[in-house]
């Protein structure tokens, strides 16, 4: 079965002059349809990068990037953000919600831009799923951190993407709270059959994963599933 993410021998260098860091040093990694996939290393290993490159937010310097059939690379700008909209949805740790935009605004208007029937009725069928609601007028500085992070889900979601690229879901939350945030994503998950890559530092939230892709200094160091 040909992967729905295929990372063939990686290499980006960010930064500039004697700042300049090269992140990923010949990375490849394939992964199936349906799989939860964790990555996990200490800061500066590159965990996130590859995460944002496999999502089509970093472009790399060399290798490719394949994701459901699709070399990214080949794609302009306009057609990679077409290409992302549809199937790619991203959960950042800062939420990164739109502030002058209410709970129903944030999710429903990426989905008009990209042209989808009955944005603002899908917009609240995703926030229902995630328990707000009741919430849907309230703006981003209304809401609990929590609030937030399950509005960022309900964006990601809200197209049925293949892809669900989570960086750091948990990382700006009490335990409680980004323990009902994980339970919500592996749940959100199952019930789409969507492909998961999460990074973490948590190793209880990774073990969750059936597969844990450990990075050290730019490379993967170890793939375990099971």
């Amino acid at each position: 079965m040909e992967p729905v993410i295929d990372l063939a021998d990686l290499h980006l260098t960010l930064g500039e002059g004697a700042a300049r860091v090269h992140v990923l040093k010949g990375v490849s990694l394939r992964v199936t349809k349906g799989e939860t996939v964790s990555l996990l290393g200490p800061s500066g290993s590159g965990k996130s990068t590859l995460l944002m490159t496999l999502a089509g937010l970093e472009r790399p310097d060399a290798g490719t990037v394949r994701v459901g059939g699709h070399d990214l690379n080949a794609l302009s700008e306009d057609a990679l953000a077409r290409f992302r909209g549809q199937n790619i949805g991203v959960v950042f740790q800062s939420f990164q919600l739109i502030p002058t935009m209410t709970a129903l605004e944030n999710v429903a208007v990426p989905l008009e831009l990209a042209g989808r029937p009955d944005p603002f009725a899908r917009a609240q069928a995703e926030l229902e799923a995630v328990g707000l609601g009741a919430r849907l007028a309230h703006y981003p500085a209304q809401l609990s951190g929590g609030e937030q992070q399950r509005v960022a889900l309900a964006r990601a979601l809200a197209p049925d993407p293949l892809i669900l690229a989570a960086d750091e879901p948990t990382g700006n939350l009490d335990s409680e709270t980004g323990a009902a945030i994980a339970d919500l994503i592996f749940a959100q998950q199952r019930r789409r059959g969507a492909t998961l890559v999460l990074v973490t530092h948590d190793p209880a939230l990774a073990a969750r994963c059936v597969r844990r892709v450990r990075l050290k200094s730019g490379r993967i160091e170890s793939d375990d599933a099971g």
